[in-house]
Parts: structure tokens; sequence; C-alpha cells
């Protein structure tokens, strides 16, 4: 990977620390990573391992308390508001859940005008701009004709995170931070929304990385797999290699708590 590929995002000695003393937590605990551009990256671990609190460090909505966060090979500096905005260009996510990803007071249309405007298109005709939101809606199944002046809160919970998937395609960012983007919509819709993400990879090569507990998921679309447990990575390498052969007891212990359909279920340990 490293031979044919660029660098994009790194990190070294990432740690993040709550509280102070005795109440102290440490959340993530001196983490090394390197992900490069146009691989499909998931970290997987139990709730707790810290995989979202470093989710928050790489988008710089939380500081770490050691190490750095290095972009395109450079430490990455977000000191001011206009090198965050910067930043921010290159690297998005999608949350867990769609109900809290929206500003309630903000319509569809500018949710989607914001993403233009943040890609150099304020000054773009209005026609233009509807064009480019229609296109953006289309890509994920949605009519903008029927989103058109109406609040987020509208629409299911599904086609909120079509949305934000919508977003992604107008912002086309180098890095995706998908941060259980399937786990609080129905059965249903969950391979369309993954398939919309896959699809997105694809057309733009976008670095695209899963937070999950879904070892499974992390299998079948993860080019790499790092396995975190009480914030720290114990095994990472390409998806075969951490699935079929495993070595960390955890990592094992992961693979056998999913369930099958085949087989009597184990509820002893629950």
């Amino acid at each position: 990977m490293a031979e044919d590929k660029k660098l994009c995002l790194s990190g070294s000695g990432l740690t993040k620390v709550f509280g102070v003393g005795h109440q102290k937590t440490v959340a993530v605990d001196h983490v090394d990573f390197e992900f490069y551009e146009g691989e499909i990256i998931s970290i997987v671990g139990e709730s707790g391992s810290g995989k979202t609190t470093l989710a928050k460090m790489l988008l710089g909505l939380i500081n770490p308390t050691e190490g750095e966060v290095f972009f395109q090979g450079k430490k990455r500096d977000i000191r001011s508001s206009r090198k965050k905005q910067e930043y921010w260009k290159n690297i998005q996510a999608i949350f867990q859940d769609p109900y809290s990803s929206y500003n309630i007071f903000s319509k569809i249309d500018t949710v989607l005008l914001d993403c233009i405007h943040m890609r150099g298109g304020r000054k773009f005709p209005h026609a233009k701009k509807v064009e480019l939101m229609k296109e953006a809606c289309s890509f994920v199944n949605l009519k903008f004709e029927e989103l058109t002046n109406k609040y987020p809160f509208e629409l299911s919970g599904g086609q909120m995170q079509r949305l934000m998937i919508a977003r992604i395609f107008l912002l086309k960012p180098k890095i995706l931070l998908a941060d259980e983007p399937t786990s609080m919509i129905d059965a249903c819709c969950r391979a369309t929304i993954l398939d919309m993400l896959i699809q997105l990879h694809n057309e733009i090569k976008m670095t695209i990385i899963f937070i999950t507990h879904d070892i499974g998921l992390a299998y079948y679309v993860s080019d790499s797999v790092y396995i975190m447990e009480r914030g720290k990575f114990v095994e990472s390498g390409c998806a075969d290699d951490m699935i079929l052969h495993p070595k960390e007891a955890y990592t094992q212990r992961l693979i056998r708590d999913v369930p099958k359909i085949h087989e009597v279920w184990d509820l002893s340990t629950v």
C-alpha cells in the first residue's frame, strides 16, 4: 500500500485524556496509524473503546492531550478559524445519529447551499446552484423538488443519512469519516447507504474511515482494519488477515461474538 499510494492522514502517539488525578480517563492511548489516499479503513471496537474520541480528534473537534496528526505528510495546523475551515474542506464526517446531525433551524436548501459555497461556488448563478443541488439529490435517490423549502426533521432517518451523503457529493472531500453511519436506520436502508458510500469512493477516489463495532462490515468493505481495545490499537493489517487469521485474543472474541444463523447462539456471556 505504501509503495503505490500517497499518505493522506497519519498520527503519532495520539492520546486523549479526560479528567485529572483519580478521575482521569485515558480514552485514546498513544495510537499510531497511516491512512493512504483512496483506501477504505475500518476502526473496529466495542462501545467505549475510544473509536469516536479518535474520530473527533481527526476531525479537529477536540484537541489531543499528546501526539500529532499529520495531513498529507505535514503536521496539521488548525489553530486559527480560517485554517480549520480549510482543513474541513478536505475532511468531512457522517455521524451515527442523523437526527442530531443538522441545525434544526436550517432548511434543506440552506444545508446544500452551504456546501456549494464552501467549495467556492458562492458567486454561481442561482440556476447553476439548483442544478448542482438536483444532481447531488439524484445521486442519493432523492428528488430535490420534494425537499426544497423543507427542514431535515421532516425526513425519515434513512432520508436524512442520504441527504448527508448528498452533502459529501457536493463537498467532495479527500477524507470521509463515517461513524456508525447505518446503526440507527432500518435494516432495509443499510445496504443502500453503504452502496452509495462505496460508489462515491469509487467516483472521486475518496479515503473512507469507517468507525464501527460491526466486524462483518469491516471485512466486506475495507482494505485495512484497525482493532481498538481500551484506547489502543491491538492489531491492524489488511482485512483478510485481520478477519481470517486474527492473532489477538480480543480480535478473535469480536469475531466469535458475531451471531451465525446456522448455529445455536451462546448467550451465556451476555
